[in-house]
């Protein structure tokens, strides 16, 4: 017998003003945390859905999959996806109390909160947020993405800001080796944005956020000491240096440790050969690692895995 590798279930009613929802909440519970679009075709919804009032569905899982609850989720009187660095955004209403595109406010911090998770009365401190840093070409991204696959599966509630806008998303990074070097820089140049003054203050704010709901937030960010990145300096705790160049690893730590009184947890030094040659753990880890290209990285070192597994909240 097959289990599924995808689980829905149902929150008790909530009411926020003149609002009342239910949570629908999504866990993928395989333990490579994937699904694959053949899973949608025995899909349905668990009994107890209340259709007068909303449904916000919440969780971590492929697009599609949240076209197709919102699709079945039609009779209901409207439909919210959560974002945890903003609320319930509103995206299908029948109801005239609420509009598409309205964020209702559902943190912690507020007392609403979806299953299972605590009140921020009962959060003791934010958790840790790593920033990865280092010189453009190093693998910060790459190294971001491996960081968050690998710890994925044993702490499923970890979240990967991406504070960049090189194009460089997740997507991109798990078509690997199934996309030519042509394909993955057409992606890029198409996805790529550009820096504005609210950009940092924006991407702050949402990991303070995530900082209050989450275990860890690993934060990729671009690959310039910028006086910019200073708000994003201010809401992160630990950071990270990769870096293929060693002159650049000093003004990093500058940045991080001496000006955002940031703790360190690790310097690597990347290399294109496949080695990891550990140099020192105390007082943080520093080692030379390689190699880490898109779709052709290796399985993480066990002692780096641990380091950042150590911040990790429980």
């Amino acid at each position: 017998m097959n289990l599924s590798p995808l689980s829905l279930s149902l929150g008790e009613t909530q009411v926020y003003e003149n609002l009342h929802y239910q949570f629908l909440l999504i866990e993928l519970v395989a333990k490579d945390r994937l699904i694959t679009p053949d899973d949608l075709m025995d899909l349905s919804l668990p009994k107890g859905i209340d259709a007068t009032g909303g449904i916000i569905i919440s969780g971590r899982a492929p697009i599609w999959l949240f076209a197709c609850l919102v699709h079945k989720l039609h009779p209901t009187a409207w439909v919210a996806c959560y974002d945890p660095r903003l609320g319930a955004v509103v995206v299908a209403t029948h109801s005239k109390l609420v509009h598409s595109g309205e964020v209702i406010p559902i943190h912690p911090e507020n007392g609403r909160k979806l299953p299972g998770e605590t009140t921020i009365s009962q959060i003791s401190s934010l958790c840790p947020a790593l920033m990865i840093v280092g010189p453009p070409n190093s693998g910060k991204s790459v190294l971001s993405h491996a960081l968050f696959q690998a710890l994925l599966a044993d702490n499923p509630d970890i979240y990967l800001q991406r504070a960049h806008w090189d194009g460089e998303g997740n997507y991109l990074l798990e078509l690997g080796e199934n996309a030519t070097d042509a394909e993955l820089e057409e992606f890029k140049a198409r996805d790529r944005g550009k820096l504005t003054d609210r950009f940092y203050p924006y991407h702050a704010q949402s990991i303070l956020q995530l900082r209050r709901q989450k275990s860890l937030v690993i934060v990729d960010v671009g690959g310039m000491v910028q006086p910019e990145k200073l708000p994003i300096l201010e809401a992160c705790s630990h950071y990270l240096i990769i870096s293929s160049q060693l002159e650049s690893i000093a003004p990093w730590h500058e940045f991080c440790h001496d000006r955002g009184n940031l703790s360190p947890v690790a310097t690597i030094i990347s290399s294109l050969a496949d080695v990891a040659i550990v140099h020192k753990t105390q007082p943080y880890l520093e080692m030379t690692y390689g190699t880490l290209i898109l779709g052709k990285t290796n399985p993480l070192p066990d002692v780096l895995l641990q380091q950042v597994k150590s911040l990790i909240s429980k």
